[in-house]
């Protein structure tokens, strides 16, 4: 009677043991995940400078946009270096979200000013910034989707019974998604006939 009591109490704590270490492999992938993001995300904002000093030279009026690209990209830089700190925190995975928004609108309007400029969309330089600069935004989208689908596995194994358990027991914090969103996917598109 005695064995079969310890076998149960050995298999028990296998089973949580083994929730335990699964919970911990979930939170290190999305940890993972984010660490592709900052890659990233920081040579987004490495290239942002280049693309606002070629414009400078040919967009002296427009003084105001060039200023609050640069807002933007610093603020994005802020919360990138907070959240790269401490990815398991939802707060500044979320202040690092409202960033990039901010510097994806700011961006959006600058591209949008620069249409303007016949001379500057022609110049070389500001042509291959701006190349740059779209592969960026490709990798940085594919990178966010798969920090996200990182977040999801680890949060439906937190949420799942009985891994909800020992997840409460270790505080196992539940992962904030990064939803970086352009404004033009929000738009409702213009039909015209």
């Amino acid at each position: 009677m005695g064995w079969i009591v310890f076998i149960v109490i050995v298999l028990i704590a296998i089973f949580f043991i083994s929730i335990y270490n699964k919970l911990v492999g979930g939170r290190n992938a999305y940890k993972n995940a984010f660490a592709q993001i900052d890659v990233q995300l920081t040579r987004r904002h490495d290239l942002i400078p280049n693309l606002v000093e070629t414009a400078k030279g040919y967009m002296k009026h427009e003084r105001e946009t060039l200023e609050a690209v640069i807002t933007a990209r610093n603020a994005a830089v802020v919360g990138l270096k907070n959240a790269a700190a401490n990815p398991t925190d939802p707060n500044a995975v979320q202040q690092l979200s409202g960033a990039e928004n901010a510097l994806s609108g700011a961006l959006g309007r600058l591209f949008a000013l620069a249409e303007a400029y016949p001379d500057l969309k022609a110049n070389q330089n500001m042509m291959q910034v701006s190349e740059e600069l779209t592969s960026t935004e490709n990798k940085v989208a594919f990178a966010r989707q798969a920090f996200n689908d990182a977040v999801m596995t680890y949060n439906n194994s937190r949420e799942m019974f009985p891994n909800s358990i020992v997840a409460n027991m270790f505080s196992f914090l539940p992962a904030q998604l990064l939803e970086i969103e352009s404004p033009e996917k929000r738009a409702v598109p213009v039909v015209k006939f």
